[in-house]
């Protein structure tokens, strides 16, 4: 072996032992940000540890409330084409034209409400159903009924 060759060999050597060691102090960092191995800690450590986890929460908090956003976005955009497409439907279907998206939205509400106020049942009206269940023998019978919109 030439001395070039044995020079190349030892800055390998050295540069294997520089990788193993900072492979070490990560999988240490790792074991300490997973709550283990962190009895030997100093306060400061400690400190340091938790600065980085609640930046890290920051990030992780910032990024799911930026893709959850996108997708309210992306839901919205698919609203609006289904309300364009059943005002284009109902317009075939009917053969009247409905005013843009007034109709829509009071039809949206509509629907919004019924289901809120299926509660109270003071009004008889087309929507109105009302269902009965018997359970048990006809002579032990339970009657449960309920009504609401349908």
């Amino acid at each position: 072996m030439t001395e070039a060759d044995q020079q190349y060999m030892q800055q390998l050597r050295l540069e294997t032992a520089n990788l193993a060691k900072k492979i070490e102090q990560i999988e240490v960092s790792k074991r300490r940000f997973l709550g283990r191995d962190i009895s030997s800690c100093s306060y400061e450590e400690l400190q340091g540890i938790d600065r980085q986890l609640e930046q890290s929460l920051r990030k992780i908090r910032a990024r799911k409330d930026h893709v959850f956003n996108e997708q309210i976005e992306q839901l919205k955009t698919k609203e609006r084409t289904l309300l364009e497409e059943n005002a284009k439907l109902r317009e075939k279907s009917n053969g009247t034209r409905l005013p843009n998206w007034q109709p829509l939205i009071q039809e949206k509400e509509a629907a919004t409400n019924c289901s809120q106020s299926s509660r109270s049942t003071s009004s008889l009206d087309q929507d109105h159903v009302e269902t009965e269940l018997f359970i048990g023998l006809p002579r032990n019978s339970l009657l449960i009924t309920q009504t609401g919109c349908s």
